[in-house]
C-alpha cells in the first residue's frame, strides 16, 4: 500500500453528489439504502449545533446491532472529531432510528475490518475507495490490512434502552 495524495473533502458538484443521500434521508427515503448507508445525527463540538452526515456502512453485526463506518477524509473530518468529543449520538439506518455510542477502533481492528470489507466488495476496495482516500492497493489481503490501519474507523454500538 502506498499513499498517493493528501485527501481533501469534495467541493462543488462532487460535494453535491456525496450529499445526495442526505436529501433522500430527509425525504424519508433512507430505506432505499438498506443497511449500506446510515445517517448520523451528532452535535458540533465547537458550535453545539445539531449536525448530520451520511456514511457508508463498512460492517454491520446483526447480533449486537453495531454498525461500523470509516472516516474517508481521515481524522480531520468534522463528524469524526465531533463524535469523539460527544460519543452519544443517533443513527438512522433504513427506517430505523437508534441511539448509539461511538467507539473508535484501534489500528489493528481497523485492519481487520477493512480486510473483511475488501473481501466482500473487491472492486470498491481495490479501485474506488483507495483513490478517494488517497492511497493505492495491490489487491492482496496484506495490502488491504495495511490500508485499514491508516483509516480511522468508528463503531456505533446501540445504547441500552
Amino acid at each position: 500500500m502506498k499513499i498517493t495524495k493528501q485527501v481533501q473533502p469534495p467541493t462543488g458538484l462532487s460535494r453535491l453528489l456525496f450529499r445526495a443521500p442526505l436529501a433522500m434521508y430527509k425525504a424519508r427515503l433512507g430505506w432505499v439504502f438498506g443497511n449500506r448507508i446510515l445517517l448520523l445525527h451528532h452535535i458540533g463540538r465547537v458550535t453545539g449545533k445539531d449536525r448530520e452526515v451520511v456514511l457508508e456502512v463498512v460492517e454491520h453485526d446483526p447480533s449486537t446491532g453495531a454498525y461500523t463506518v470509516a472516516s474517508g477524509w481521515g481524522t480531520a473530518a468534522a463528524w469524526y472529531r465531533n463524535v469523539l468529543a460527544k460519543p452519544e449520538v443517533t443513527i438512522e439506518v433504513g427506517r430505523q432510528t437508534v441511539a448509539v455510542t461511538a467507539v473508535p477502533l484501534s489500528q489493528a481492528e481497523g485492519a481487520d475490518v477493512f480486510a473483511r470489507y475488501a473481501m466482500r466488495h473487491r472492486i470498491l476496495a481495490r479501485y474506488l475507495l483507495p483513490r478517494l482516500m488517497g492511497f493505492s492497493v495491490d489487491g492482496s489481503v496484506a495490502d488491504f490490512r495495511a490500508a485499514g490501519e491508516q483509516i480511522p474507523f468508528i463503531r456505533f454500538v446501540p445504547r441500552a434502552a
